[in-house]
């Protein structure tokens, strides 16, 4: 086994922090794992892996060695595609994750069109609300919505999605119109309950340049994005959602947008993809498109 080769297994047993899940997403035998590692530490007269029975770590040699590799292993596929001739279409498989309904009003759609463009790539698509683990599930980038955590990732922001207040005309009918966030108090919302975490997602409006929240009274909690714009339409509350996921909704009449001077603030865009020695041409071409559909169908 090279040298790069015994690199990059280091580097993806230092990123899943486990021998089973390198080798998984290696699709190596977890044994030749520990050999390989066995070997680099052989060849540089260190130890690079601190072993516990919950969780392999690097140790302080190790963390210097994880940074020269990534450059080592980013300079080898430098050199590797220096003379690719880019009118080559790229191949293989792609492995992405994007929030459920952006993944069935917009990529979905869209897919023909790549797929169609890039032959050669097939790709495993991933829609669902869950914030998933890019190195311990093999993933090759995601789609996240919202705030992000310190992840280490490289993140590739795309744009805001302008997030609106709607109800449907059967609760209008019944409670009235809200006018403003003072008049929530005799209203009902449906509750947006994390995927993630559980926590219920607070009503937010911007006012005087500042967030102000509220929480509404309600009845139903919801942890999908679908469930909650079910029970929007049956007119079990109001709900703050992204303008494009209700566009068609509101063209038909069947949701209507109330307090439009009193919206939450844009919610953050962001593509993710393990460091940039990973990014390989069939992933390069995947999230320039991506971008594209996004800022044409999200974001417009």
């Amino acid at each position: 086994m090279d040298r790069i080769e015994l690199f990059r297994i280091f580097a993806r047993v230092v990123e899943s922090g486990s021998f089973t899940k390198a080798a998984t997403t290696l699709g190596q035998p977890r044994s030749s794992i520990s050999a390989a590692i066995q070997t680099l530490e052989g060849r540089v007269g260190a130890r690079l892996l601190s072993r516990t029975t919950r969780r392999v770590a690097p140790t302080q040699d190790g963390d210097a060695f994880y940074e020269r590799c990534l450059l080592a292993i980013a300079d080898v596929e430098e050199i590797e595609n220096l003379f690719r001739n880019d009118t080559v279409l790229p191949s293989g498989r792609i492995r992405f994750d994007v929030p459920g309904r952006i993944g069935r009003l917009i990529l979905a759609p869209a897919l023909p069109e790549f797929l169609a463009r890039f032959p050669e790539i097939d790709v495993d698509f991933g829609s669902t609300d869950r914030a998933v683990n890019l190195i311990e599930e093999n993933i090759d980038c995601v789609l996240r919505v919202g705030p992000l955590a310190d992840s280490g990732l490289i993140a590739r922001h795309v744009g805001a999605l302008r997030l609106i207040n709607v109800a449907s005309p059967a609760y209008l009918a019944r409670h009235g119109t809200p006018r403003h966030p003072d008049d929530l108090a005799a209203h009902l919302a449906v509750n947006y309950a994390s995927p993630s975490n559980g926590r219920i997602v607070p009503w937010e409006w911007i006012a005087d340049d500042a967030a102000k929240t509220c929480t509404p009274r309600a009845r139903v909690t919801v942890n999908s994005a679908e469930a909650y714009i079910a029970c929007c339409l049956a007119g079990l509350g109001l709900i703050q959602i992204p303008a494009y996921d209700v566009r068609d909704y509101l063209a038909s009449g069947a949701l209507v947008e109330v307090m439009p001077n009193f919206c939450a603030a844009p919610m953050p865009l962001t593509l993710l993809y393990p460091h940039r020695q990973h990014l390989s041409h069939r992933l390069r071409v995947f999230i320039d498109w991506l971008e594209g559909v996004l800022r044409r169908d999200a974001l417009a």
